[in-house]
């Protein structure tokens, strides 16, 4: 059972309801056909920063703008009717003040119609996530693996491998929680620690590579139908084998234009049959 109704958009206040009731389904969108086919299944969609890589071959998250997510959000929003929109604030756009933070993201949800931002950082963090709540900008909170900080961890790596990181990984989402946010996303993290926040904090936990015991899982879409250029993550699943079926159609269509099969007088105009 979905949290949602038709025609009826999942509100924020309702994902935060589902905590230990209901598993919170959700994938990232960053066009309309795709956000299209995803919404009627999903309690919410992420419009992530990871358009960056997924969409724009970029090496990672960091360069993406303001204005490049805002539009993505946009056409996601506007390509949907029931999962909940929530969009990423993209590196330096959040990170220098509370004040910029709601600058960029009210500047945001104003333009796209998005819900919720979401936004990575630990502890430091936390008060940038009360500042923004406060004054009407729901924050879902990213702790763990950090793609934004990727050059301060060194790489991808799991987090929280250890007694003295878990109990940091820990802290960063209690006080996400204590500050306001409605959820937490909890990435690349030890099984015990994922299990460890969900059981300890009363917002709902998102996990992406951390516990079956999170009150919801988050996957990048194109991980899960065979659409990234090379190995897929640990943490996510093959759905199906969509790219094959892309690469076979368009090898058959220009096989067809260099055949001359393609177009046939049924797919002119004019022609009288």
């Amino acid at each position: 059972m979905s949290v949602h109704t038709t025609q009826v958009r999942v509100s924020v206040p309702a994902l935060t309801a589902c905590k230990g009731k209901q598993k919170i389904a959700a994938l990232t969108a960053y066009i309309a056909p795709i956000a299209r086919m995803l919404d009627e299944h999903l309690d919410m969609i992420l419009v992530g920063d990871s358009t960056a890589m997924v969409g724009y071959a970029m090496p990672d998250t960091l360069s993406i703008t303001v204005d490049m997510m805002a539009a993505h959000a946009a056409a996601v929003v506007r390509a949907t009717q029931h999962a909940c929109i929530v969009v990423d604030m993209p590196f330096g756009s959040y990170q220098e003040s509370p004040q910029q933070a709601f600058a960029n993201a009210s500047r945001m949800l104003a333009a796209s119609g998005a819900q919720a931002v979401k936004l990575e950082g630990g502890q430091v963090m936390a008060e940038t996530t009360r500042f923004l709540v406060e004054r009407g900008v729901p924050v879902l909170a990213h702790v763990g693996l950090m793609p934004q900080y990727v050059n301060t961890m060194g790489g991808y790596k799991a987090q929280g491998m250890t007694d003295a990181a878990a109990q940091r990984v820990l802290e960063d989402a209690v006080a996400h929680a204590q500050a306001g946010a409605w959820g937490v996303v909890l990435e690349g993290v030890a099984e015990g620690l994922g299990r460890r926040i969900t059981e300890s904090i009363s917002i709902p936990t998102i996990g992406i590579g951390a516990s079956p015991a999170c009150d919801g899982q988050v996957l990048v879409t194109e991980d899960i139908l065979g659409l990234t250029n090379g190995k897929i993550p640990k943490f996510a699943k093959p759905y199906a084998d969509v790219g094959a079926l892309i690469s076979q159609a368009a090898a058959q269509y220009a096989s067809e234009v260099r055949d001359g099969s393609f177009p046939t007088l049924d797919q002119c105009f004019g022609v009288k049959r």
